[in-house]
């Protein structure tokens, strides 16, 4: 095992880098093939991009699919993931797809033998059958059971570590230096893998892949900043598909305190509860529940703008295009933010089906009654501009002048047949302002090239000695589009890279 050394040499077999839900697996796969194993995190806790999740997981031939006699298998999950891929299939890596889609069954069994439980299989067309699993109580129950599990294990876990850089002799990784409290210590290790997350609020590489403007847009996780890719280069490894991302995109500013849903304990009675309450309960009862999970930080409907809404910022003053990536612009704005300005039109339109404020699929629908009854810190209702503005600390005149602006600019389009001639003015109060919302990136596509062993490759795809990746560290060119398939990657990557890991020479 390893030992503290106030800055000497600790060893162990196997070095994790990451202690988010790749990470976690990859630990304790190892440690459970008999490695010793360290684990280090560079924040307080553990949890990671996995912990900021809505906690889906998509998988084939679940026990939860063949109660409901759903016959379904990973060869027909792997032929549905390229339609959501649409034109970005050929850049996808369809080796490592088929490795996810065989894999997951098994994999998701393991989480099951942790302890975790599921809501589900709920439908996400274009999958043939209903293939998606939501956690429960939410996505705390993975880091809870998977950290449980580990320091079963016997897993070193330490937080607070910084990785710094790789070590390296003879064209093999042979450890890692890091920092904590205060010194840098070197770890030795057969081999290491690298599980850090994906760069989502890294600007240098976003800048690079993507662009200035989305260098100036953060990341929903503020510390997924792309060390396990940075470590890997310096090592000859590369970046594949590092110019794709979910975002950026439009997110209601999440409350300030945890919700019922995220401050419920995530132990196994809980979950067995809750997962009794949802197949029996009617919907009318679980509803109200729901909404507390589905009015937090997620997207608005881009719908409503074209229905008519247009975005404010703090100055009241209109600054986009809101049909023509909107969320480019907010990082321009005071604060970063704006607020999606509606009418009452627009109002009864989004108070009942088909128009929806927000939604997680599969799940349920949030409505604008649902957001004025639990999200009042984003919910402020006027019955005329000039009360509204008053309410936002805005300038009334201006708010006034701005409105009337955008509601003359409509006629000449609606004459025409232009592309928004369906937008209506903003006229019939009362008004309404949702909002702040600000932009983000979910989660960055661009991992390191990695083979079917998850070992990281140079750029002449040989790999380097001693060196794994998993989850978005190690995507390897694999595109995860479709709910529940990050997660899906992080457990099967992490699982294996462990494995690997652990047996190598």
């Amino acid at each position: 095992m390893i030992r503290d050394c106030d800055g000497a040499v600790g060893s162990c077999d196997v070095a994790v880098v990451g202690g988010g839900g790749a990470g976690l697996a990859a630990a304790i796969e190892a440690a459970e093939s008999g490695a010793s194993v360290a684990l280090l995190e560079k924040n307080p806790a553990l949890g990671g991009s996995t912990l900021w999740s809505v906690g889906s997981i998509t998988s084939s031939s679940t026990p939860y699919q063949r109660r409901l006699g759903i016959e379904d298998s990973p060869l027909c999950h792997w032929e549905d993931m390229p339609g959501f891929a649409g034109e970005l299939d050929s850049r996808d890596n369809s080796a490592l797809r088929r490795v996810m889609c065989e894999e997951l069954p098994v994999t998701f069994q393991w989480l099951m033998d942790s302890g975790i439980r599921f809501y589900g299989p709920m439908a996400e067309p274009p999958h043939r059958c209903k293939r998606m699993h939501s956690v429960l109580p939410n996505s705390r129950s993975y880091i809870y059971n998977l950290e449980r599990r580990a320091r079963r294990a016997n897993v070193d876990i330490r937080t607070n570590a910084q990785v710094a850089g790789l070590i390296e002799s003879d064209g093999a990784v042979v450890g890692l230096r890091y920092e904590h409290s205060g010194r840098v210590q070197r770890l030795e290790s057969r081999t290491v893998i690298l599980a850090a997350g994906d760069f989502s609020n890294s600007p240098q590489f976003k800048a690079r892949f993507m662009g200035a403007q989305a260098a100036q847009i953060d990341g929903l996780n503020t510390t997924a900043t792309g060390d396990g890719q940075r470590l890997g280069e310096a090592l000859g490894g590369r970046v594949i598909n590092g110019d794709l991302a979910l975002g950026p995109e439009l997110r209601f500013r999440p409350p300030q305190h945890d919700n019922l849903i995220r401050k419920l304990p995530p132990w196994r009675p809980v979950a067995l509860g809750i997962e009794w309450a949802m197949e029996h309960l009617p919907a009318t009862v679980l509803r109200p529940f729901m909404m507390r999970f589905l009015t937090t930080a997620l997207a608005p409907s881009l719908r409503l703008f074209e229905d008519g809404a247009i975005l404010i910022n703090e100055r009241g003053e209109r600054f986009c295009d809101e049909l023509h990536e909107p969320a480019l612009e907010l990082p321009k704005q005071p604060n970063k933010s704006a607020h999606i300005l509606i009418d009452g039109r627009i109002a009864r339109l989004y108070s009942a089906w088909p128009r929806f404020i927000s939604t997680a699929p599969g799940i349920a629908y949030a409505f604008l009654p649902d957001y004025r009854r639990t999200r009042p810190d984003v919910y402020t209702e006027a019955p005329h501009l000039q009360a509204l503005a008053e309410k936002l600390n805005m300038d009334a005149a201006r708010l006034t002048a701005v409105v009337a602006a955008y509601n003359d600019s409509l006629a000449p389009l609606e004459c025409n047949g232009g592309e928004a001639a369906a937008r209506r003015p903003l006229s019939s109060g009362p008004f309404i302002a949702l909002g702040p919302v600000q932009a983000v990136f979910v989660h960055s596509e661009g991992g390191l090239a990695v083979d079917d062993q998850h070992r990281v490759l140079d750029c002449k795809d040989e790999p380097i000695r001693g060196l794994y990746a998993a989850g978005s560290s190690g995507q390897g060119g694999l595109l995860l589009k479709g709910h529940g398939h990050h997660l899906a990657w992080a457990f099967t990557s992490g699982r294996r890279a462990g494995r690997f890991a652990a047996r190598a020479p």
